[in-house]
């Protein structure tokens, strides 16, 4: 395993296991530097929102680049106002617009937002057909918002991006997208700096040499969770990728599911009021 290394989603694109998020990244230099920081140091994978208004400088940013757009793994997805007006596609076509993009990778609905995900959705798999999107999928959906978009009959989800890290790891929702082909994906895997003084992260971190922040990364890849850690510093960005020259084992991973306490430091995926 690699930077590079890939996972299969449902219908075969492939999908780099370990991205940059781009969350409060600034539009502008913060967000642009951050990303092309990334795209320097190896990663191939960067998520983005319309929400986050960054999506312009990321688009910038792998434009000056040069790397060839087919190399890369771009995410974006639908807020939940969108969701609510049923503009789909011209949430989406704005959100191409902004990026320069003619497609991206994983189209995603944001939220859950009671009453109306299920109308977004079909919208989401007429983009899916038109080619724009290469895969489509949500964002903190439980496993009851899942069930209901796969008893449509539809496009079942490509993947599923959630709050998860060592405080709430969520084993029912993790099993429900596992035995429904629906790839897992972690946002704030780092819980906003909140576990990285954490005395059984530091002290497995000392083990191996690595940071707590390295731990966490690593301990999602050997879940076989796609990961996107947030940053817009450089040295970090490059240490966020330094997980592949260690393994976690038996003793370490007993250690971190013991930690799971529930958690939250986002919002509840059953409270969607905003």
């Amino acid at each position: 395993m690699n930077i590079t290394t890939t996972t299969k989603l449902n219908n075969g694109t492939a999908m780099p296991m370990l991205g940059l998020g781009t969350w409060q990244s600034e539009e502008g230099d913060e967000a642009r530097q951050a990303v092309l920081w990334a795209l320097e140091a190896g990663y191939r994978h960067i998520d983005t929102a319309a929400v986050y208004g960054n999506e312009r400088s990321v688009g910038k940013a792998v434009r000056e680049s040069g790397i060839p757009r087919e190399q890369l793994f771009i995410t974006t997805k639908l807020w939940n106002t969108d969701v609510r007006s049923g503009d789909v596609e011209g949430a989406f076509n704005a959100s191409l617009d902004k990026l320069g993009m003619d497609d991206v990778d994983l189209y995603l609905i944001h939220w859950a937002v009671p009453g109306h995900y299920m109308a977004a959705w079909e919208k989401m798999e007429a983009i899916y057909a038109s080619g724009r999107a290469k895969a489509i999928g949500t964002s903190n959906f439980m496993a009851h918002h899942l069930n209901d978009l796969l008893g449509r009959g539809g496009v079942a989800p490509a993947a599923n991006q959630c709050e998860w890290h060592p405080k709430l790891q969520l084993p029912k929702l993790v099993e429900f997208c596992q035995a429904n082909n629906i790839r897992f994906e972690s946002w704030s895997p780092l819980m906003r700096g909140k576990n990285l003084h954490d005395p059984t992260l530091a002290n497995i971190a000392k083990k191996h040499g690595k940071t707590a922040a390295q731990v966490i990364i690593r301990w999602n890849l050997q879940r076989n969770v796609v990961v996107i850690p947030k940053s817009v510093n450089q040295q970090r960005i490059i240490e966020n990728a330094d997980v592949f020259d260690f393994a976690l084992d038996g003793d370490d991973l007993s250690a971190i599911a013991g930690m799971d306490a529930d958690e939250r430091i986002g919002p509840d995926p059953d409270k969607v009021d905003f």
